[in-house]
């Protein structure tokens, strides 16, 4: 027998095609990352309005923003996504 070959009788099994490394985790990471730099951007502009310490609040806007900063560096890195959603 032959290497790759189906014995006799047998149905050779079908070759996976080989899975694409796709950004779309990628993209949900930053739909999560750029939802929070709002709600954090707005909880930081809010309490320094209103005269309250907003110095945490603008560290984890400054760490959420560096994040997605870097997530959107990453994405670039990895091909469109090309496969639709099954129904």
């Amino acid at each position: 027998m032959t290497h790759g070959a189906a014995p006799q009788g047998r149905k050779p099994e079908p070759i996976a095609p080989k899975r694409v490394r796709s950004g779309e985790d990628f993209d949900i990471i930053i739909g999560f990352l750029g939802f929070w730099a709002v709600v954090l951007l707005v909880a930081t502009v809010w309490m320094e309005l209103t005269a309250q310490p907003a110095v945490f609040w603008a560290l984890g806007l400054l760490a959420t923003l560096l994040a997605l900063y870097g997530m959107v560096r990453l994405r670039k890195r990895l091909p469109a996504r090309t496969a639709t959603r099954r129904k």
